[in-house]
């Protein structure tokens, strides 16, 4: 998979401590982006699952953020991930919004192994800056719940 960076100790990325795993490549390029160096393919450097999980398990967290770019853009990856991390408190977020990523199987069976996500892409004009773990009014915060109603 190719990932931009792994970042330990975020509490903006997600309830408690938590440790962020950023996805290259964005299909959305949402202006105003916070992190606009993470839309190309090509950006930061190849990994393989066992990397990832050795990386999380030299910082110790069992509470791990998925974001980007968009998760979603590697999706045969982001699956073989979400399935090593079984076990810790997963948080994703992505630009698409849920009711595009049910019509998929794989991004279903994804979402069935999450413990939050937060959906929809940013729009500059719906900033809000008190908004919890997320920029604008329209991106939706789902908990394991909401996400098990959605998968039905």
């Amino acid at each position: 998979m190719r990932l931009l960076h792994i970042l330990a100790d975020s509490v903006v990325d997600g309830p408690g401590l938590r440790t962020v795993i950023f996805f290259a490549g964005c299909p959305h390029q949402c202006a105003g982006c916070h992190n606009p160096e993470s839309w190309a393919m090509d950006g930061g450097a190849d990994y393989t699952v066992r990397q990832v999980l050795e990386q999380i398990e030299g910082i110790g967290s069992r509470r791990i953020t998925i974001s980007g770019g968009e998760p979603f853009l590697q999706r045969t990856a982001l699956a073989e991930l979400v399935h090593a991390l079984a076990g810790c408190d997963i948080y994703l977020f992505t630009g698409y919004r849920i009711e595009q990523l049910l019509e998929d199987a794989q991004a279903r069976q994804i979402l069935s192994q999450i413990d939050g996500l937060v959906d929809g892409r940013y729009i500059k004009t719906l900033h809000d800056s008190s908004l919890s773990i997320r920029g604008s009014t329209n991106q939706r915060i789902l908990t394991r719940e909401q996400l098990q109603t959605f998968l039905g």
